[in-house]
């Protein structure tokens, strides 16, 4: 535009205003595109789990999983029929499936004779059981009745026939509840061992009834001669060689004397009391 003194004026134009866009933001979208997708897929793996796990639980209840059988194995000693019961007793509801082999295993420990016990399924309808029993390595006389015992100075059970592998008893037991008395019981049955091995092998085991280890310093073996019992003392060790040496000191002399006595290395013999 010019004016009249003819220059030129510029004319302002006015300023358009920025039209606001109206719609999600940045972070809205985010959400959208990332956020919920993961929020409904935790929900399905939710869902699905819960349906697989209501479904596991109705299929491990059923009849399908019920204990039918029992295997036992590693047993001598231990009562078979008593582990089968014990077992199906314990897994009359839980079934297979869902048997607590933990407090089965406990329980079963618990029983004569076991050792140790490993508890396994064997699905769909089996429990499997190995046993490593206790070995009996003496019999223990006590309160007059004979007993087996282990390695470790437990006393397992009632030695309710003849053992054949353990043909003599032992007298001298320490009833004691010390370290002490575990501790020197644990070596009754240690000797009680050497003196079998030995005496099989010097051919005189069939002589013994019954040894006496209530002193650990001077054992003594019970033998029959002349109708009657002699007290013999072999030692704290060599027991096979002092056995014969004192068998032969006293055969046929049982009803004068009582009783074989070891002095360094001599056998001096024991009168029996006159009544």
């Amino acid at each position: 535009m010019k004016t009249k003194t003819g220059k030129k004026v510029k004319t302002k134009r006015p300023v358009r205003k920025a039209k606001s866009r109206s719609g999600p933001s940045t972070a809205t979208r985010a959400i959208g595109h990332y956020v919920l997708p993961l929020v409904i897929g935790g929900c399905l793996v939710v869902c699905l789990g819960a349906i697989g796990y209501l479904g596991l639980e109705s299929v491990a209840a059923s009849e399908f999983f019920d204990v039918k059988r029992v295997e036992v194995s590693g047993v001598e000693r231990a009562s078979k029929q008593g582990i089968e019961a014990l077992v199906k007793a314990e897994t009359e509801r839980a079934g297979v499936w869902r048997a607590d082999l933990i407090d089965l295993k406990a329980k079963i420990e618990k029983l004569t004779f076991v050792k140790s016990a490993a508890v396994t399924r064997v699905l769909p309808d089996g429990i499997r059981v190995q046993l490593v029993e206790r070995q009996p390595l003496a019999v223990v006389i006590r309160n007059g009745n004979p007993q087996l015992v282990d390695a470790e100075g437990s006393i397992l059970a009632a030695a309710e026939s003849e053992e054949k592998e353990l043909p003599f008893t032992m007298t001298g037991w320490d009833e004691a509840k010390t370290e002490k008395a575990w501790k020197e019981n644990i070596e009754r049955v240690k000797t009680y061992q050497k003196m079998l091995e030995e005496w099989r092998a010097a051919n005189v085991l069939d002589r013994v009834e019954r040894v006496d280890l209530g002193d650990l310093r001077e054992p003594r073996a019970i033998v029959a001669d002349s109708d009657t019992t002699v007290s013999i003392a072999v030692g704290r060790n060599n027991f096979g060689e002092h056995l014969v040496r004192g068998i032969k000191a006293i055969v046929g002399k049982g009803d004068v004397f009582a009783g074989v006595d070891l002095v360094g290395g001599n056998m001096i013999l024991t009168p029996r009391k006159a009544n």
